[in-house]
């Protein structure tokens, strides 16, 4: 696939790709994150269970997938240069060569890949999508009757973010989330648009071919990436805020600095995805 053929959040995306890994790994509210993310994967999917990750980057969550939690990823992502970077770290662990495709086309791999026993995407890649009903099309084309798809999502009430944005003096910033339609965003010198996605917009899309499940908060008080350096610094604070967010992340999962969806596959076909 050629520059020209990216979208316009690939080419942002593929700009930082070298250095991803290097910044956001270092972060440990990412980490923290991460690993509420990454138990709800262990609770949705078994071991054994052969997934397509969409949108998975540079690979950290398929691998540790696949050492840790016994699964087989298919990985996509639209960016080349993060499937470069997630190939050459998955490739020693046995994993499925991962893939260029974007979420709205994920689909028309169907025919070659065969069907997954579920879906997942991490860390707001759907926000970076224009049309949430071609990817929930697409998506299902991918996934068994009862199958999984397990989607993280930007929250639209972050109230995290809200303090952050706010102590920074950007009050502007701090509702952005709150915003419809395309918002402009800016990542490694590119400017592209994300959408914020209500959870009415969530079960609205998918409802043809997925029912919801639950949703769960992530990061209520553990601090989103924008309060970083800082958050690095201050480890047990961080701990603190990890548990308390187990506690509410089912009840408050609204004001999550990202809200996580499982959605459970009906038996609706879906036909030829293009």
């Amino acid at each position: 696939m050629s520059m020209l053929t990216l979208s316009p959040a690939a080419q942002a995306f593929d700009a930082v790709a070298p250095r991803f890994d290097e910044r956001y790994g270092a972060w440990l509210s990412v980490a923290a994150q991460r690993r509420a993310v990454r138990a709800e994967l262990t609770r949705v999917f078994p071991a054994g269970s052969r997934i397509l990750e969409v949108g998975g980057g540079t690979g950290e969550d398929a691998a540790w997938l696949t050492q840790e939690a016994g699964m087989t990823v298919q990985l996509t992502d639209p960016s080349p240069a993060m499937v470069d970077i997630a190939t050459r770290k998955l490739a020693p662990l046995g994993c499925p060569p991962p893939r260029v495709a974007s979420a709205e086309s994920v689909g028309s791999l169907r025919a070659e890949l065969g069907i997954f026993d579920g879906v997942f995407s991490n860390f707001a890649g759907l926000n970076c999508v224009p049309s949430l009903d071609a990817t929930a099309r697409s998506i299902a084309a991918c996934v068994r009757t009862d199958g999984a798809a397990m989607l993280v999502i930007f929250g639209t009430f972050a109230v995290g973010e809200w303090v952050v944005e706010l102590l920074r003096g950007r009050p502007a910033s701090s509702l952005r989330r709150f915003r419809r339609g395309d918002v402009p965003a800016r990542l490694g010198g590119h400017d592209f648009t994300v959408r914020y996605h209500r959870k009415s917009d969530v079960v609205r899309a998918f409802a043809p071919w997925f029912r919801l499940e639950s949703t769960r908060g992530v990061g209520i008080f553990v601090p989103p990436s924008a309060a970083e350096p800082w958050v690095s610094g201050h480890e047990l604070l961080l701990r603190a805020a990890e548990r308390a967010d187990r506690v509410i992340a089912g009840p408050l999962a609204a004001i999550g600095d990202h809200v996580l969806y499982v959605l459970r596959r009906n038996r609706t076909p879906v036909g030829d995805v293009r």
